[in-house]
């Protein structure tokens, strides 16, 4: 099979670039989400060097630094750049914080005229930073390295930014998507402005692959799935092409159970990540006939490591491995995990 991007230029010297061009490649190619964090001890020293997490995302060498960091550790195919979804709205003027043991703490928007306090004008600027992160990472990888940039998808943005932070049943997002369906749709709109815009330049920096986390996808019911998760999507892809048209791109709609499938056909996207609930069968047979997959080792399994871990490994790449297929986990390492166990599942996959 193929997949909808055009060959892009590398391709045929990177793995995970094979892999999303449509091909089998054994062993397949890993890295993990979250893979630079708090359960490595060199990353533990950055982020004290920043001093707090928005700095260290907004200041290039920290943020390079980080990056490179499992890379080197871990032999990874892929770096992404030490960034967060939640620089975008900070970048529209939306006041944010993050406090240790809370997470993100945002100023909430919660009606309509509440919109006019977000600009896009001058977006590119305020996220020079990550940028000139990207530029640097590029010039250190090895050449078989693929570095990945990122951002966040409207919906899940847009529940932090209306809920004010996390949540457990984005009651407040939920509601105002529901009962009106303009005003949530311009602030939508104002996101998909916003990320195509980030991911492109994210591109033009340097990065070779894209992805869109939309980690609250499973939250919606089928119709506003496809209205808030898989519209925008496609419009965001679509527009990225036409500046980039060979980049390739993953899509990572968590909890979406059966609607992968038509978010896989409908978005554009290259590959799908798929969280660990999946079932790797259904996967295999109503996924990579129409993308790549990526995914979906349980983030506990590579917690508790051991046979268990290995064997779950094997499995995954035994089913998914026979089509283009990325290896991942489910959702992204867990700041507990000792680095011991990563190491042991990169050779566990390297070996297979």
């Amino acid at each position: 099979m193929t997949t909808r991007s055009s060959t892009h230029i590398g391709s045929r010297d990177k793995p995970l670039l094979k892999a999303l061009d449509g091909e089998i490649v054994s062993p397949p190619p890993i890295w993990l989400m979250r893979q630079a964090g708090r359960y490595l001890p060199e990353y533990r020293e950055v982020r004290k060097a920043a001093g707090d997490f928005l700095a260290l995302c907004h200041t290039p060498d920290l943020a390079a630094e980080a990056t490179l960091q499992p890379v080197r550790r871990f032999g990874l195919d892929a770096a992404i750049v030490f960034s967060d979804i939640l620089v975008v709205p900070h970048a529209l003027g939306q006041g944010i914080r993050f406090e240790e043991g809370k997470g993100p703490i945002l100023d909430a928007i919660r009606a309509r005229e509440q919109l006019k306090s977000l600009d896009k004008a001058g977006l590119d600027e305020r996220l020079s930073s990550v940028y000139a992160a990207l530029a640097r990472v590029s010039l250190a990888l090895p050449d078989a390295v693929s570095l990945i940039g990122f951002a966040g998808a409207p919906w899940t943005v847009a529940t932090y930014m209306v809920e004010g932070g996390s949540s457990r049943d984005f009651a407040v997002a939920k509601g105002w998507a529901f009962s009106d369906e303009r005003g949530f749709g311009e602030l939508i709109d104002i996101l998909v402005d916003a990320i195509a815009e980030h991911l492109a330049a994210q591109v033009d920096a340097g990065a070779d692959v894209l992805q869109i986390f939309d980690t609250w996808a499973g939250v919606l019911p089928r119709a506003q799935f496809i209205r808030w998760c898989v519209g925008p999507v496609e419009e965001i892809v679509s527009r990225v092409r036409r500046r980039h048209p060979g980049i390739p791109i993953i899509g990572f709609p968590r909890g979406a159970g059966v609607g992968y499938e038509i978010y896989a056909r409908a978005t554009g996207v290259d590959a799908v990540g798929i969280d660990s609930s999946v079932p790797l069968y259904w996967a295999a047979s109503d996924l990579q006939s129409v993308c790549a997959v990526q995914g979906n080792l349980d983030p506990v399994s590579l917690l508790v490591g051991g046979d268990a871990m290995v064997a779950h490994a094997r499995e995954i790449v035994s089913v998914l491995g026979k089509g283009p297929f990325v290896f991942n986990l489910g959702h992204g390492v867990l700041k507990t995990t000792p680095p011991d166990n990563v190491a042991a599942l990169v050779a566990t996959v390297r070996a297979l």
